[in-house]
């Protein structure tokens, strides 16, 4: 690397460092894209029957369903790759407050049976991709560090 004055040198613990932050932002790509994709694949194979349902009953268009494939198909596969993962993030976020709105909106202020939060998963799926959509994708991906949305 370069500078107006010269190479710029870094240290063992920088580059120790750089790494191990493009590590941990690999790691959550990965699980939030693996975890979320199930769910996509899911509906793949078996329909969007209970979404439909869900977006019929507030009467949103029929059209919205589909964009659980974008949440829980396209966007996860990007994350994966590291390829526009900013905006693949927010698209799971957009998913995640889209499910919170539709499907668990009785159980926004409800306890699980194990005491803790009843939509803890749900939670995590979301703050995960806000956090990805800060970050971005990190040096291990397709897109590398480049680019407005990596």
């Amino acid at each position: 690397m370069h500078n107006a004055r010269g190479p710029v040198l870094t240290t063992r613990k920088e580059n120790f460092v750089q790494t191990s932050e493009d590590l941990g932002k690999l790691l959550l790509r990965i699980a939030l894209g693996v975890l979320i994709l199930f769910h996509g694949v899911s509906k793949l194979l078996h329909g969007l029957d209970a979404v439909s349902g869900a977006v019929a009953a507030a009467g949103l268009p029929a059209l919205v369903a589909y964009g659980v494939y974008l949440g829980e198909v396209v966007a996860p596969i990007l994350l994966l790759l590291g390829l526009w993962t900013r905006l693949a993030a927010v698209v799971v976020a957009i998913n995640m407050l889209g499910a919170f709105a539709l499907v668990h909106y009785t159980q926004i202020a409800t306890l699980g049976v194990g005491g803790g939060w009843a939509l803890e998963l749900q939670g995590i799926y979301l703050l995960t991709a806000l956090a990805i959509a800060l970050l971005g994708a990190g040096r291990f991906s397709v897109g590398g560090t480049r680019g407005r949305w990596n």
